[in-house]
């Protein structure tokens, strides 16, 4: 199976082609490490994945949504490190997903008043947002490259560049969240000029050892934002920066979260952790008009990623609905390097090591997404992992799983 051939992101070589990708597992404290995460990417190293990524590492501290998001600085290198060399005894490759949440921030994790693209208000944080000055600009793309050598000095072998799904980069990309009417702002050619930025500071930063990745949208996924040609166009931009390979993805935190994931977002759940109460009561009301579901079906993102197969020649990832060993090397067979997965892997860690035993295995997720709702507020976790889960909590899942 070509799925379970070794392949390269630039200069790292990976024993097999599937990567953990960077969902976010919430598994952080006061913005550093746990022995939670670095327990669970063990594992899935240890489940037989090429390389495992650790999700969302905020570049600095304007760039943090949440405490239990990783803040990548020099005083959780040490940490950083002990979690990467578990991954490299175990046979597998260490990612970091840097990123900047930009207008999904809070005041009290950023320090400040968020900063996007453009000012205006954040109904879905909700937040005040301040439009960020070119100079700003200039240095938050800096604060990339500085990112990256924390990375390395940690021990990761690749980073990954978030710039899609509605934060700071895609901020910048797309005419819903830009509006700016200066060099940043305007025409797409204007419009991808921090994202340059960005993608040469981590290229002169990450050298000739390290592999850089960058995840892009194929669709914002709504009226108004970015369409599939304009997506196009900007991942020929990103291919002509000289990263290593795109990973696929689409959606918009702040506008089209589900189509991201797929599926349904199941509220009760999602509000039963969150503490302010005001918050909870408001999702609660309005959450099934602000998060509208979008129907899951295996492969979802597959259709699109063949047209930019088409566009472009550099390596590519496909995430987005592989739930089985056939449905992964089906991806691999159509011309797609690699293959990530997020909540397969989340309910069988091991979930590579029995695809490799039984191609037709398909993995236990069935994508209720309560795993997606806790994590705004704690631990990723599958419900199918938990005992005791409150009775409100286990209704909604079993409603949910009779609707699919």
């Amino acid at each position: 199976m070509k799925l379970f051939t070794p392949c390269n992101i630039g200069p790292v070589a990976l024993r097999n082609r599937t990567i953990r990708s960077a969902a976010f597992e919430g598994m952080g404290h006061s913005n550093g490490p746990t022995p939670q995460l670095r327990d669970y990417h063990w594992k899935v190293s240890e489940g037989g994945v090429g390389m495992t990524t650790l999700a969302y590492a905020g570049i600095n501290r304007r760039a943090l949504s949440f405490t239990t998001q990783l803040w990548l600085r020099r005083d959780i290198q040490p940490q950083l490190r002990e979690i990467t060399d578990g991954i490299h005894a175990r046979g597998a490759k260490a990612s970091i997903q840097i990123g900047h949440c930009g207008n999904m921030t809070h005041f009290a994790t950023a320090g400040g008043i968020p900063v996007g693209a453009s000012s205006g208000f954040n109904l879905y944080s909700p937040t005040i947002v301040r439009g960020l000055g070119i100079d700003e600009a200039r240095q938050t793309a800096r604060d990339f490259g500085e990112a990256v050598r924390v990375a390395r000095d940690a021990g990761f072998d690749c980073v990954e560049v978030h710039a899609g799904h509605g934060y700071l980069i895609s901020q910048f990309l797309s005419p819903y969240t830009n509006r700016r009417h200066d060099a940043l702002g305007g025409s797409l050619e204007n419009r991808m000029t921090f994202m340059r930025w960005c993608l040469d500071e981590t290229m002169k930063a990450a050298g000739s050892d390290m592999g850089v990745l960058v995840k892009t949208n194929m669709r914002d996924g709504f009226k108004g934002g970015l369409e599939i040609d304009d997506c196009i166009t900007v991942a020929r931009e990103i291919e002509a920066c000289g990263v290593h390979g795109i990973v696929l993805s689409g959606g918009f935190v702040s506008k089209a979260p589900m189509y991201v994931m797929r599926g349904e977002m199941p509220i009760y759940s999602m509000t039963h952790y969150m503490r302010q109460w005001w918050l909870k009561y408001g999702v609660r009301a309005f959450g099934r008009f602000m998060i509208k579901s979008e129907p899951f079906k295996p492969l979802y993102f597959l259709e699109d990623a063949r047209r930019f197969r088409e566009a472009l020649r550099l390596p590519l990832v496909y995430v987005g609905g592989v739930i089985d060993g056939k449905g992964a090397e089906q991806v691999i067979d159509e011309g797609f390097e690699f293959v990530q997965m997020g909540r397969a892997l989340l309910n069988e860690p091991d979930f590579v090591n029995r695809i490799r035993k039984e191609l037709s295995h398909r993995c236990g997720c069935d994508h209720i997404n309560y795993c997606i709702a806790r994590m705004y507020s704690r631990e990723m976790a599958c419900h199918k992992h938990l005992e005791g889960l409150p009775e409100g909590i286990r209704r909604e899942i079993e409603k949910i799983g009779r609707r699919q």
